[in-house]
């Protein structure tokens, strides 16, 4: 559907574009299965929630890729995951909460959240942030969208994450311009070249209520 914003694209629901994606990524499976690629990114074994009323991107690109986790909080095993990889040149995010569940032995299950840029006029800024997404539901707005561009020759968005981990001639997608609203994902990993977080709060506990959703 077209939107109002002449060169712009808008879904409903932000998982319909990373259907490709997460295609993308399990080509990359293959390849690593096939001793053609190597895993070079080690990231724990558990995924974290992230919700957020509003992210803004400038410079998008989406693309698959690989993580290696752990299998459990001991680190002893690794296995390979798909993933989406979003990058942006510059974020801002309003309403960031990101939670995590840890199961430890003997203990029982532990909750960390944390919560920042709650006031509209001071949110979260990131540069060079790349988000290695499992999952993701929003409502979503592209400004000038290429999709199906080759890994190696997209234009925007930082440089690709991990080389070794992603096929140089494989499916990604690219735009000037995101806007998310209504996000909620979850994700294997985040790194960011700067990353401030206005209003920081954060807790640990043993209330399920404590996760982000």
């Amino acid at each position: 559907m077209e939107s109002p914003v002449r060169g712009g694209t808008r879904w409903k629901r932000f998982a319909v574009v990373m259907v490709p994606s997460v295609a993308a990524a399990a080509c990359v499976g293959v390849g690593l299965a096939q001793g053609a690629l190597a895993a070079s990114f080690s990231v724990s074994g558990q995924q974290f929630k992230v919700k957020a009323s509003h992210l803004h991107g400038e410079g998008f690109a989406q693309y698959g890729g690989i993580d290696e986790v752990y299998e459990t909080v001991e680190g002893k095993k690794k296995k390979k995951v798909p993933v989406a990889i979003s990058s942006f040149d510059t974020a801002t995010i309003t309403k960031m909460c990101q939670s995590v569940k840890t199961d430890i032995p003997f203990v029982g299950s532990i909750y960390l959240r944390l919560e920042a840029g709650n006031d509209p006029k001071k949110p979260v800024e990131a540069e060079n942030l790349y988000i290695d997404v499992a999952q993701l539901d929003a409502d979503a707005e592209f400004k000038n969208i290429d999709i199906g561009v080759a890994v190696q020759d997209k234009t925007r968005g930082p440089a690709n994450k991990d080389r070794a981990t992603t096929l140089p001639g494989g499916f990604a997608q690219q735009a000037e311009s995101a806007d998310l609203y209504g996000v909620e994902q979850t994700a294997w990993a985040t790194s960011a070249g700067t990353f401030k977080l206005s209003g920081l709060s954060m807790r640990l506990g043993a209330n399920p209520k404590m996760e982000c959703y």
